[in-house]
């Protein structure tokens, strides 16, 4: 007989669960970033062996068919599903360890499509964020990789950081030196001068500060592209609009020409690489649809058109709907400028509007936090703003599985418990589909074979 056993806690993850990646330097020696992470920590763990495991529940909700199977079986091996059954179905192989998650209901594991792990909801909003080192903002990201990852996020899109440091955080995860969601990393965002998400607008004019990502013309904004590829980016983020969070850029204001989203898009696509672009202001939404990106993230002012147009192209809508109430409650408190309070307040009810009517039109809305504005590890509290907004359970939980697997290109491997996918499994006491907020306590994570959490 198999033998039984509830979810002993390995804290490794293997080698081989993210990204594959060669190598890279970036504008700062990656080796030394590396040895901070570990030294974060707290510990080095070694690559680990997914052993062969039996995984059931009560339940499992299946996004690619969404079907409940009542009494799932799961075989794992190496870090994949290698069988998909029952457990009337399923015969055990003989020694296999079991683990038997009683009345929980298993999903794959979730997909945050919009993450900025580097940054802090509670330290460096105002002036003094200046003063931070980005050494020190990775080692941030070591602590709000593993409190993503403890959320249920086993897969993370980490669209926009300062430098290439956030890729020595996504190698590390990747070796199995930290605890932490496989990363998909955009590095700087590419954008024009004084825009949102790629300048520094924070600095007088004395200081001629200057993002790395900041360029003018379709053949600097290719230069940069490029520039993002040699150092070993997953996808390149652009903005087409102004933000929230930057000084002196409107929400609704229009950033880049068409023919400079245009470049960015082409020189990325003919590398292999996906496209996202920061977009608020609905004549930029259709700039960046019309220039070619794949996904467009934020989405707040969408009319009629810009939604059609979506759906058209098949581009993605990565909308952010819960982090309004954090930054309106606790943004003065935490130094939020006013600016950024006043911009997040005006375009609170539009977004949220806009995805209630994105989602009506059946366009591809993903799940997308924008974790970094309010605090890494809550990501699970936007499921039921989704559903309150216009989504029935299984499509907000669609929206962070299969779905947004769909989006990077990673259909059939993650955010699927069929046989092949991504052994990633996380579970939750009780059905979310009559209750999603139970998702907010997620106490069972594997990721690629191996446990990181347990009840």
């Amino acid at each position: 007989m198999p033998s039984t056993y509830h979810c002993a806690t390995i804290d490794m993850v293997p080698a081989n669960s993210g990204p594959s990646r060669q190598p890279t330097q970036g504008n700062f020696a990656m080796k030394n970033i590396a040895s901070l992470l570990a030294l974060a920590a707290g510990f080095i763990m070694l690559p680990a062996h997914a052993e062969t495991t039996y995984v059931t529940a009560a339940r499992m909700i299946d996004p690619v068919s969404q079907e409940v199977i009542e009494s799932p079986a799961l075989l794992i091996e190496d870090g994949k599903i290698v069988a998909a059954s029952t457990v009337a179905a399923m015969s055990v192989p003989a020694d296999t360890p079991v683990i038997d998650l009683g009345n929980r209901t298993i999903l794959p594991g979730f997909i945050d499509m919009h993450t900025h792990l580097t940054g802090s909801a509670t330290k460096g909003r105002g002036w003094e964020g200046l003063g931070l080192a980005q050494e020190r903002q990775i080692i941030w990201g070591v602590i709000h990789a593993k409190k993503t990852l403890m959320a249920g996020f086993t897969t993370v899109r980490n669209v926009g950081s300062d430098g290439y440091g956030i890729l020595a955080l996504r190698d590390a995860i990747n070796e199995g030196e930290i605890l932490g969601p496989r990363m998909f990393v955009a590095g700087p965002p590419v954008g024009i001068v004084g825009g949102h998400c790629s300048d520094n607008n924070l600095l007088p004019p004395e200081y001629e500060a200057t993002g790395d990502g900041v360029a003018t013309g379709p053949w600097e904004m290719r230069a940069k592209v490029r520039q993002n590829i040699k150092y070993g980016v997953d996808l390149i983020k652009t903005c087409s609009t102004g933000g929230v969070f930057s000084k002196g850029t409107a929400v609704g204001a229009a950033q880049s020409t068409v023919e400079e989203l245009s470049a960015i898009v082409d020189e990325a696509h003919m590398r292999g690489l996906k496209v996202a672009s920061h977009a608020h202001g609905t004549i930029g939404i259709k700039n960046a649809i019309e220039a070619g990106v794949d996904s467009i993230e934020h989405a707040s002012f969408l009319d009629d058109e810009a939604i059609r147009m979506a759906k058209r192209k098949g581009v993605y809508l990565s909308m952010d709907i819960y982090n309004t109430e954090f930054t309106l409650a606790e943004g003065e408190r935490l130094g939020v400028r006013q600016e950024a309070i006043d911009k997040e307040r005006s375009l609170s009810v539009e977004q949220r509007d806009s995805f209630t009517r994105a989602v009506r039109a059946g366009a591809k809305v993903v799940f997308g936090s924008d974790s970094a504005v309010y605090p890494h590890g809550d990501n699970p509290k936007q499921f039921s703003r989704m559903v309150q907004f216009g989504m029935t359970p299984m499509q907000a939980i669609v929206a962070a599985t299969s779905l947004a697997a769909e989006a990077l290109g990673q259909e059939n491997v993650l955010g699927c418990l069929n046989v092949g996918c991504s052994a990633d499994i996380v579970a939750v006491e009780g059905n979310p589909l009559a209750d999603i907020a139970i998702l907010e306590s997620v106490d069972f994570i594997m990721k690629a074979g191996i446990v990181a959490k347990r009840p």
